[in-house]
C-alpha cells in the first residue's frame, strides 16, 4: 500500500486462500504481519461479492454501494478494488483502515506466491 503522501505499509498472510466458485471464491486468511495493520481478518470466512452478485452478511449491497468488488461483510474494512479517489477520505475509495482509515490509497498490490 502507498498513500499519496508516499507512505507506505504492507500486510503479510501466511495462509491466503480463496475458494472455488461453489463457495462463492470464500476467503481464508490467517497468520498476519506487516506494518499496515491486520485488516483482511475482518473478511476471513467472507464470499466474494459483486455488484450483480451480493454475498454479503448486510442488508445492502456492498459492492454496489461502494462501487467495487469485495469480500465483502457488513460492509468492510479494507477494499482493494475501491474506486481511485485520489487524495480524498472516503469509504469507496482503496482503504485499509487499519493503515489509513477512510484515506484512499495511492496504490495497492496484492502478491500471492505458490506454496514450495
Amino acid at each position: 500500500l502507498e498513500d499519496f503522501n508516499g507512505d507506505k505499509a504492507y500486510a503479510k498472510y501466511s495462509t491466503f486462500n480463496i475458494g472455488d466458485q461453489s463457495t462463492n471464491y470464500i476467503l481464508t486468511v490467517n497468520g498476519y504481519s506487516g506494518t499496515a495493520g491486520d485488516a483482511l481478518k475482518f473478511h476471513d470466512k467472507d464470499a466474494f461479492s459483486t455488484k450483480d452478485k451480493d454475498n454479503d452478511r448486510d442488508g445492502r449491497n456492498c459492492a454496489e454501494r461502494y462501487k467495487g468488488a469485495w469480500w465483502y461483510k457488513s460492509c468492510h474494512i479494507s477494499n482493494l478494488n475501491g474506486l481511485y479517489l485520489g487524495h480524498k477520505s472516503d469509504p469507496s475509495g482503496i482503504i485499509w483502515w487499519q493503515w489509513k482509515e477512510n484515506q484512499s490509497m495511492r496504490t495497492a498490490s496484492m502478491m500471492i506466491l505458490g506454496q514450495t
